[in-house]
């Protein structure tokens, strides 16, 4: 009987399947220190709310999820200069010059280590803009503030939220991979990191169209009436 029940055992934990869980693959930055806090401006907020009724709405309009991808295209784009949507900034390399040559001067003549720093990471900024303007030419910007700010309800069902996320995270990649098809003649989704070649035009197309999601504590959101 104890052989017996020991092959029953070895049968069933070589036939069981494991559930796999599901969840978001993405890769976080490099930790950096705490940036100081800046007051949002209400246009650059996108709102995204998940009731708990599984129920999505839009800056406090229901929304259907299928229009949600469309809705973060226009938030990120602002086509109509709409004055309720992000500011979009123009940078070309003549005003990239003007802010190294300035960031320059201030790291010169800063009176101490902290406002070095703090001069030599404005620098960095504008070499990093100036990059980017030598590999796709001018380019409209985000406002650093610019952000898609996800909130759900306390019981909002996982596959919803996931169905969320994906739309949120689809718009952005439509995006960049329309200016990758433009300006390269290549598909964002082939380019790769590891090269040497690729990673410029990476990191050019992401400072075009950068991917901020915040996510909020789930609270007790009512539903849509």
């Amino acid at each position: 009987m104890a052989d017996i029940a020991f092959l029953l055992l070895i049968f069933f934990l070589v036939t069981t399947t494991m559930d796999t869980e599901v969840g978001i693959l993405r890769l976080l930055p490099p930790m950096e220190k705490a940036p100081q806090p800046t007051e949002a401006n209400g246009r650059d907020v996108y709102e995204v709310n998940i009731n708990d009724a599984n129920e999505l709405s839009v800056e406090g309009i229901p929304m259907d999820i299928q229009d949600l991808r469309s809705g973060v295209k226009e938030f990120m784009t602002n086509p109509e200069n709409s004055l309720v949507l992000p500011e979009r900034r123009s940078v070309n390399r003549a005003i990239c010059e003007q802010g190294i040559a300035l960031a320059r001067s201030r790291m010169l003549h800063a009176s101490d280590e902290v406002s070095k720093q703090v001069h030599q990471k404005e620098l960095s900024t504008w070499e990093h803009k100036l990059a980017v303007t030598e590999l796709i030419g001018d380019f409209q910007e985000l406002p650093p503030n610019a952000v898609i700010a996800l909130r759900t309800g306390s019981r909002t069902s996982y596959a919803m939220y996931m169905n969320v996320q994906n739309e949120l995270e689809a718009a952005v990649e439509d995006l960049r991979e329309a200016l990758c098809k433009e300006k390269f003649h290549r598909e964002f989704k082939e380019l790769n990191e590891k090269s040497s070649d690729d990673r410029p035009l990476i990191k050019a197309i992401r400072a075009v169209h950068p991917q901020r999601i915040s996510e909020a504590e789930p609270l007790e959101v009512q539903s849509i009436r």
